[in-house]
């Protein structure tokens, strides 16, 4: 068992975006928590990707919606 057991991974980008992401779900009801996985990456140089949403299962859904209609507003 590891510590993301019972989450959904809803996005993956840098770390400054998922934070951002982090917090629009929470403002629209949606616990979310973000991983830095940089430390873990950063001998193999993809650091765009770095940061890591996760939600509940029973939020997956809603939260990709709200992700998806953020990435086309920018």
């Amino acid at each position: 068992m590891n510590k993301h057991d019972g989450l959904k991974n809803v996005f993956t980008g840098s770390f400054m975006e998922a934070s951002f992401i982090q917090s629009l779900l929470e403002e629209n009801g949606i616990g979310a928590m973000v991983h830095n996985t940089l430390g873990e990456i950063i001998t193999f140089g993809a650091p765009e990707n770095a940061g890591l949403v996760y939600v509940t299962e029973s939020h997956e859904e809603e939260a990709k919606k709200i992700i998806e209609e953020y990435l086309k507003s920018k």
